[in-house]
């Protein structure tokens, strides 16, 4: 008895042990990361692809599964192009889209002048002369269709449906063959293009649905209506041509809704809808839309049913609530919704949601192995009562093994964007389980500018970058920092991008709140930033207009009472600048500039650069570091 005894207390202590482990930036590193590919075409399977990181390697690599809808093991495979129904194939099997960059037009000193070829000079005559993480070469990406490859048969080249044009398609720098499709009939191809260069690109967001006809070679533009974006082209099982659209020209982050073109009429599926959308799919018999939205620091799964012409009421439903992220539409099994979710403790899996039942089951479990053994964190929803009389919501996230007897450094996070939803998203980077297991609580206040909480809500950011926002802010973190277990003396700011910004501005004007802060990318000095700026639709429109206007109340807001290079004599407190090389969104200067103020004015200050990495940190080594030297910071000054 003495020795079952004995071993039942050791076991509970190897279990006890196992549990007490926590995640850390190398264990986050190893996770799988899991993208789903469709449905197989008997619609029994689910095919997918595992992209786990190297760290020895630097990249990572892939593998590529098979699994029952209704769950089981997997199987890995090694072609999967031929499970999946391929969209870029004609519906008669006849031809096949693809995409390609096309040298056009000369940008290099030596495709001007031959005989100087060792120059290395780039002229441009126009703005979009680089854009996210690249300058133009004088290259853009064409559709092409061409004959379905099979052996034996010797196909003529692809046609060029876009030749000698100056414009992309698929978008860059991140789009890809969503960006095409065929028509049913296999007789037209409608692609997303923005057709303008030079100045007129940059400071537009003006893109387009464009039919082209195979048989005429005629183009034809069928949004030419819109100003705002139009992209997401899909048909309907029943040939109506569905899309997202966003109204208004140079804003990003208008409402997007659900546009169906119907005996020669757009109806607005989403018009009356208090929302934005991130992606949709139809029910396989035609009858209803599902789409994926941000809701109240969610991300859910919505329905909306499509009447046609007839009296009947448009109605949107929300299908799915809970504490997580539904972040891809997969496909349809039965009465069940195949889909991708996450949440704050666990990275994307496969899961299948039964519509009858209201029933979940995971299907993928890549990572199932490795969440058993942690500690996971609590993920609290707040509400708080902002300057002007609102409702609120914040995230707090508490460490694993939460102690409400004891204090707790506590970190504001400051989301990017500005108008994205901090929702329950598992980031690689900003991951606030890997940030509250290292012992730190996380505000993450779904402040002014964030969907999800109504158009008015999202909109009332744009223009007003240092006003309300910074009320919201401080208001979430003086609520938060009232509880027994925030230790008030070391509060922390953290964000990148729009976040970054925050970081800048409220070290100027926090009154000794805090007692350190963390800005990667962000915007220093929003002069300099419309000066060199890639998108400068974005800035026109969340600026208010260019810094030249002295007669434009908003944009003079933005570049005096909302610029932190103007509060730079109020900085007293230590802060880590981060910034990519390659970042043409927020380019290099603003974070050599805030780097600089701070070291001149005798702020402990550290600068880290990565020279190869655009607005974000993509290569796992250097994700490491970011990672290490992140929590290396806060240790020294939190």
């Amino acid at each position: 008895m003495k020795k079952l005894a004995l071993l039942s207390l050791t076991l509970m202590g190897i279990n006890s042990a196992i549990a007490q482990e926590v995640m850390t930036p190398e264990l986050l590193w190893k996770l799988g990361r899991v993208t789903p590919l469709g449905i197989s075409k008997d619609g029994k399977n689910i095919v997918y692809k595992v992209a786990t990181p190297s760290i020895e390697e630097n990249k990572s690599n892939s593998k590529y599964y098979t699994i029952s809808v209704n769950g089981g093991n997997p199987t890995e495979i090694t072609e999967h192009k031929e499970l999946i129904v391929d969209k870029n194939i004609s519906p008669d099997g006849l031809y096949l889209l693809s995409h390609q960059e096309v040298k056009i037009s000369n940008v290099f000193g030596k495709d001007v002048y031959p005989e100087l070829d060792k120059s290395n000079a780039q002229v441009y005559d126009g703005l979009d002369y680089r854009h996210w993480d690249t300058w133009r070469d004088g290259t853009y990406n064409h559709v092409f269709f061409g004959g379905v490859p099979s052996p034996n048969v010797r196909l003529a080249a692809p046609v060029d449906i876009m030749e000698g044009e100056l414009f992309d398609a698929p978008q860059k720098p991140f789009g890809g063959d969503e960006d095409y499709i065929w028509s049913p009939d296999s007789k037209n191809i409608i692609y997303v293009c923005k057709k303008k260069s030079g100045t007129a690109y940059a400071t537009s967001t003006n893109t387009d649905l464009y039919q082209y006809n195979i048989e005429t070679k005629e183009t034809k533009n069928l949004t030419e209506g819109n100003l705002g974006y139009d992209t997401h082209p899909l048909f309907s099982p029943n040939g109506n041509l569905t899309w997202l659209q966003m109204k208004r020209d140079g804003y990003e982050a208008d409402k997007n809704d659900i546009i169906v073109h119907f005996k020669g009429m757009n109806i607005n599926l989403t018009a009356a809808w208090d929302g934005t959308v991130d992606s949709f799919k139809w029910s396989p018999d035609g009858k209803k839309v599902y789409f994926i939205a941000p809701v109240d620091g969610t991300k859910q799964l919505f329905e909306v049913n499509f009447p046609g012409l007839t009296k009947i009421a448009v109605k949107v439903n929300q299908i799915t609530n809970g504490n997580f992220d539904v972040t891809e539409i997969i496909g349809f099994s039965v009465d069940k919704v195949i889909v991708a979710r996450n949440d704050m403790n666990h990275a994307s899996e496969v899961f299948s949601y039964d519509l009858k039942k209201k029933i979940w089951n995971q299907i993928t479990n890549v990572n199932t192995e490795i969440y058993n053994k942690l500690a996971l964190c609590k993920t609290e929803k707040r509400y708080v009562t902002t300057t002007d009389g609102k409702k609120m919501l914040v995230w707090v996230i508490l460490p694993p093994n939460f102690d409400a007897n004891k204090k707790y450094p506590t970190l504001l996070y400051c989301q990017g964007g500005p108008q994205s939803a901090l929702s329950q998203y598992y980031s690689f980077r900003w991951n606030f389980q890997t940030i509250a297991s290292q012992g730190y609580v996380v505000v993450a206040p779904n402040r002014r500018g964030m969907p999800g909480h109504g158009v008015k809500w999202n909109e009332q950011i744009s223009g007003d970058w240092g006003g309300q926002v910074m009320d919201d802010y401080l208001t979430a973190i003086d609520d938060v920092a009232k509880e027994s277990y925030v230790d008030k003396t070391r509060l922390g700011a953290v964000g990148a991008s729009y976040g970054g910004y925050s970081v800048f501005q409220l070290a100027g004007i926090h009154k000794n709140r805090f007692k350190t802060f963390i800005s990667h990318c962000g915007i220093f000095n929003t002069q300099s930033m419309y000066g060199t700026t890639e998108e400068v639709f974005f800035t026109n429109w969340d600026s208010g207009g260019a810094y030249w206007e002295k007669e434009n109340k908003i944009a003079q807001k933005t570049y005096n009472e909302f610029n932190p290079i103007n509060f730079v004599n109020n900085w007293n407190t230590p802060i880590m600048i981060i910034q990519g090389g390659k970042d043409y969104r927020v380019p290099i200067g603003q974070g050599q500039e805030a780097f600089q103020a701070a070291q001149l004015k005798g702020i402990k200050s550290r600068f880290l650069l990565f020279p190869e990495e655009n607005h974000w940190v993509l290569k796992p080594q250097n994700a490491l570091v970011w990672q290490r030297e992140f929590f290396k910071w806060l240790k020294e000054t939190l």
